[in-house]
């Protein structure tokens, strides 16, 4: 009977994210990018990470993560606005930064689509007799040249299109997820069952640790390049939904997950999530794989196209896009089988503390010129210096 529940929750909201009204308005068509981003890839790692490592403070590390994502949102959204001004001449050190932050952003997408690709090839062995690091190794490389061929011969324009067809059937499951959650929640609430599993990190372990989490609330920051179809005050607000929404996402999820379930009978893995969702409903762990076949290579797909386009821009066609994408698959690849997908987490999360560091920065030498004043320089500065600091303390599950 829950398997029926679940499926019609996740065909009620993928028809209602599929509405005319819905689906065609200009706040939300601009908020489901970010949106899908943000709860993309981390949905599914993130919840037994915090639950085994953290116990009972799980919901507050969540709580940090997300506060620490807004705050970092509001220094893109801060350039986001003094861009927009047309009496902004930006100073020689902010286009300087901005060049950084390209930089840091192209090597950011790089390792992100191998931590995509690499959940991609754990989560296609999970429930087959292959189901170990080797082979989900391989299904990556395979997929990473996949890539490489399609990008290399065609362009990745026809592929791209999976995107629209993917953020809602991944949004849909999720929605089908937590009310298994739910459901799962209050019958263990009823039979007393519920648990309170203990802190297993702490000090600047779990300092630490958090940081290198960073890259699973990411995503936010791809209204900052949504210029060409919205207008900035809409990519501000769309940023500002998303954050909202997937916050409130996490927040139960991780809320639900923390107390439902004994994080000392788990062997923490990055398919973790498929066995407990196997003890709240049999159909769940089917929809999971789906969710994040599709999502992650469309995610993939995107970044590696971003990072291609950003190397030859910043190059000034030095570097082709194709050039680009044997880069990214070469690093890609050698990630691969050097680290494990946490140890790419981890990574992947610096980079991208490093592109919001100098987001900060940007943010701050803005402000100091008279666009926002002493206290939000202050502010920004102290935020990008958080962002460097993440950057190079960030650390992997062990």
């Amino acid at each position: 009977m829950l398997n029926i529940f679940i499926l019609a929750v996740a065909a009620a909201v993928g028809g209602l994210l599929l509405h005319p009204r819905l689906a065609n308005a200009t706040l939300w068509r601009a908020a489901i990018t970010p949106l899908a981003s943000i709860i993309g890839s981390g949905f599914l790692v993130l919840g037994p990470i915090l639950m085994t490592s953290f116990g009972k403070y799980a919901p507050l590390v969540m709580t940090a993560l997300c506060l620490v994502a807004y705050v970092f949102g509001a220094a893109i959204r801060f350039n986001i606005a003094r861009l927009a001004d047309r009496a902004t001449v930006r100073s020689k050190a902010e286009n300087r930064l901005e060049t950084m932050a390209s930089w840091a952003l192209a090597f950011a997408y790089i390792i992100s689509v191998a931590y995509y690709l690499n959940l991609l090839g754990a989560f296609a062995v999970s429930m087959t007799p292959l189901n170990d690091a080797f082979y989900a190794k391989l299904v990556t490389s395979g997929v990473f040249a996949l890539v490489l061929v399609v990008g290399w011969t065609m362009g990745f324009h026809a592929l791209e299109r999976m995107e629209q067809v993917t953020v809602g059937v991944k949004l849909a499951i999720i929605a089908g997820l937590l009310f298994g959650l739910v459901w799962f929640f209050a019958q263990r609430a009823g039979s007393g069952a519920l648990v309170v599993n203990p802190l297993q990190v702490g000090g600047w372990q779990a300092i630490a640790l958090v940081a290198g989490l960073l890259v699973t609330v990411q995503g936010f920051e791809t209204s900052r390049y949504l210029g060409d179809e919205y207008t900035p005050a809409v990519r501000i607000r769309s940023m500002k939904v998303a954050q909202w929404i997937s916050t409130t996402i996490y927040l139960v999820y991780i809320l639900l997950l923390t107390f439902a379930f004994d994080a000392a009978k788990l062997d923490l893995s990055e398919t973790a999530i498929i066995d407990l969702m196997a003890v709240v409903a049999p159909i769940l762990p089917l929809l999971l794989i789906v969710a994040a076949i599709s999502a992650q290579f469309s995610a993939a797909v995107a970044d590696t196209g971003g990072s291609g386009g950003l190397i030859a821009e910043l190059t000034h066609g030095r570097i082709t896009q194709r050039a680009g994408y044997v880069v990214l698959v070469a690093v890609g690849l050698m990630l691969t089988w050097a680290m494990s997908v946490f140890e790419i987490i981890s990574y992947a999360s610096r980079a991208f503390a490093l592109y919001y560091a100098v987001q900060a920065m940007i943010a701050a030498k803005g402000a100091w010129s008279g666009h926002g004043g002493t206290g939000k320089a202050a502010a920004f500065a102290v935020l990008g210096v958080l962002g460097l600091a993440i950057a190079v303390f960030g650390s992997a599950v062990e």
